[in-house]
């Protein structure tokens, strides 16, 4: 019996089995046992190599290197953090959406923010902010169909998540961009259930021309709580671009960019060229992780 070597993609992961994206075909694989003995989980969203067996099934031989992974949801591979945020009740806090963009930079992993319900708040200063700090910055209405043309653009050909806390409109923009997208989603909904205890489940689906991961919520949303994956201190200033002209233009090697005498991005905060509001929630997110680290409690 001759077995053939294939690429793809995990496009979902459920009770031990892997569906693997491989040109046109999902292939139903079982994970070969080096895994669990070389400690790899395979995520959804990761390159993989598998075996096909004549019988249409495979057996998943190798992970292939990771441009990123995040903890919660376990996904791989992210090209793109798709933020819904509105100006509309629920009004977006831009602390969570700088908490989340930040995970996303750190993981070289393009956020893109969407200001949705554009149709009933014209939040510009949430745009001109978030434009300003050179984050691709949409205005969407999934009512009037308002920049759904332009991020359709944007998720071809990529491996997208989108995130966005609990009334923003998330599912809405989603389904406008593509109808079949509620149909897949609520049949999984139906057959694992909605019990607290139902396994989480992160699954692609093709939206656009590219894979979509509907995820349940980055914890990023309850980082005030002492959830989320723990940003670095000592590299989180790189993760806000607008910050990256000034950084070590600093008086003082090492500067934090809170209250240091000398600190460029403090001088450019103060010649308007750093916006106010997004250096407050850099020194929050700088506590937080100095709070998270050991080394940083002093």
């Amino acid at each position: 019996m001759s077995m053939t070597r294939d690429e793809g993609v995990i496009r979902k992961a459920l009770s031990g089995f892997y569906y693997v994206q491989c040109g046109g075909d999902l292939v139903t694989c079982r994970a070969r046992g080096k895994f669990r003995y070389q400690k790899i989980t395979p995520l959804v969203g990761d390159r993989v190599v598998i075996a096909r067996q004549p019988d249409g099934t495979g057996s998943l031989t190798e992970v292939l290197p990771r441009r990123n992974a995040f903890q919660r949801p376990a996904v791989a591979n992210i090209d793109q953090m798709v933020i819904i945020a509105s100006g509309a009740i629920p009004v977006s806090d831009p602390f969570l959406l700088d908490r989340i963009i930040s995970l996303a930079e750190s993981k070289g992993c393009q956020p893109i923010l969407c200001i949705n319900k554009w149709d009933l708040v014209q939040a510009q200063d949430l745009l001109d902010l978030y434009r300003g700090a050179g984050i691709p910055t949409l205005a969407v209405s999934a009512q009037t169909g308002q920049g759904l043309e332009e991020l359709r653009g944007m998720l071809a050909g990529k491996l997208s998540a989108f995130t966005g806390n609990s009334g923003v409109g998330k599912s809405s923009i989603l389904n406008a961009l593509d109808p079949t997208f509620a149909l897949a989603t609520g049949e999984i909904s139906e057959k694992l259930g909605r019990g607290r205890h139902t396994t989480r489940h992160v699954e692609f689906f093709p939206v656009a021309g590219g894979l979509i991961a509907d995820t349940p919520g980055f914890s990023a949303f309850d980082a005030e709580k002492g959830g989320g994956e723990p940003l670095d201190k000592d590299t989180l200033a790189e993760t806000f671009r607008e910050f990256r002209p000034y950084l070590g233009q600093c008086r003082f090697v090492g500067c934090a960019h809170v209250k240091e005498a000398g600190c460029a991005v403090l001088e450019a905060v103060k010649a308007g060229k750093i916006s106010p509001s997004r250096h407050r929630s850099y020194v929050r997110l700088y506590d937080l992780a100095k709070a998270n680290q050991p080394w940083g409690k002093s």
